[in-house]
């Protein structure tokens, strides 16, 4: 399988003292808990063979909670534009570019595709708020922009009633590790 390389944004309200997230539905994460909970449906199925579920599970089994993120698919964008594009499109704020750090890159989806995300930090507040974010319906995306208090982030990284990437549990670390006590000194 080929796909594009990606970039995630772990973005900080200084104003609210919030992370925001995007909240969405993943058909591989619903067809993942389908197979879990209904197997029998699953044995022996193949591509000739598939029929509808007849007892599906509620989309929200599909929904995860995960970092604002999107693929390096126009050549001509540095990474930098495409993560600004992405926290625009997504979660409705204008940033400057030079708002964006980058914090590193590596690979994700190794057992199947082993494509490269690099992950950039950008701080936000209230005034850089244009839009109500969601995505591009038109490109299939439905997304709710959730905000994650400061106070309770490490509670939610390792909730696993809220399923996320584990790009969602090593950046709300990286930030604990790097940029929380700063703004204890503050």
């Amino acid at each position: 399988m080929r796909t594009h390389d990606s970039v995630s944004i772990l973005i900080f309200n200084s104003s609210r003292q919030c992370f925001v997230v995007v909240k969405q539905f993943r058909p591989a994460v619903y067809m993942c808990e389908m197979e879990r909970h209904r197997p029998q449906d699953f044995q022996s199925k193949d591509q000739d063979s598939w029929c509808p579920l007849l007892d599906p599970l509620p989309a929200t089994e599909g929904v995860t909670y995960e970092l604002c993120a999107g693929l390096v698919d126009k050549p001509e964008l540095s990474l930098e534009e495409i993560a600004r594009n992405e926290v625009l499109e997504e979660c409705g704020y204008d940033i400057p570019i030079t708002n964006l750090k980058r914090i590193t890159s590596y690979r994700s989806g190794v057992g199947v595709t082993g494509s490269r995300q690099t992950l950039f930090y950008a701080e936000v507040t209230d005034q850089m708020k244009t839009g109500e974010g969601g995505g591009q319906p038109e490109e299939g995306e439905l997304i709710e922009v959730v905000e994650v208090p400061l106070q309770d982030s490490m509670k939610f990284a390792f909730d696993e009633h809220f399923p996320k990437p584990m790009g969602v549990i090593f950046s709300f670390m990286w930030f604990q590790s790097n940029v929380a006590l700063g703004l204890l000194e503050k």
